[in-house]
């Protein structure tokens, strides 16, 4: 697990370059937000999470949990869960929108957090 990255992952680079090329700018791990969202878009007060499916629990075939050790990794992924709920709702409340990438969507995902952002500027 040491080796998995948390920061600067590919399905991020993925995303940050997307917005990049459509003209938006944005921050990246803002320690002072809840949950320290991977992409920050200051302008449209937008968080953005890109979890991979395995780590944040999502059911998809990425998401399936291995089954030695069963009981350690469905109580880790639920705690990732928990704590992905409370930093959302953190956020929500400081009158922050919340959007989730997923890895194993990640390109309708980019395409709708576009949509999402030029229906905004408009």
């Amino acid at each position: 697990m040491s080796r998995v990255p948390s920061r600067d992952t590919g399905p991020e680079v993925v995303v940050r370059r997307a917005l990049h090329r459509s003209g938006y700018r944005f921050r990246l791990h803002r320690a002072d937000l809840p949950g320290s969202p991977d992409i920050v878009l200051p302008r449209f007060r937008t968080a953005v999470f890109v979890h991979g499916c395995f780590w944040h629990g999502h059911h998809c075939k990425r998401g399936t949990l291995p089954r030695s050790n069963a009981s350690y990794w469905e109580s880790k992924i639920r705690r990732n869960q928990e704590r992905d709920r409370t930093a959302q709702q953190a956020l929500r409340e400081q009158g922050w929108r919340t959007r989730v990438i997923w890895t194993c969507a990640i390109d309708s995902g980019v395409q709708d957090l576009l949509d999402f952002l030029h229906e905004e500027e408009t």
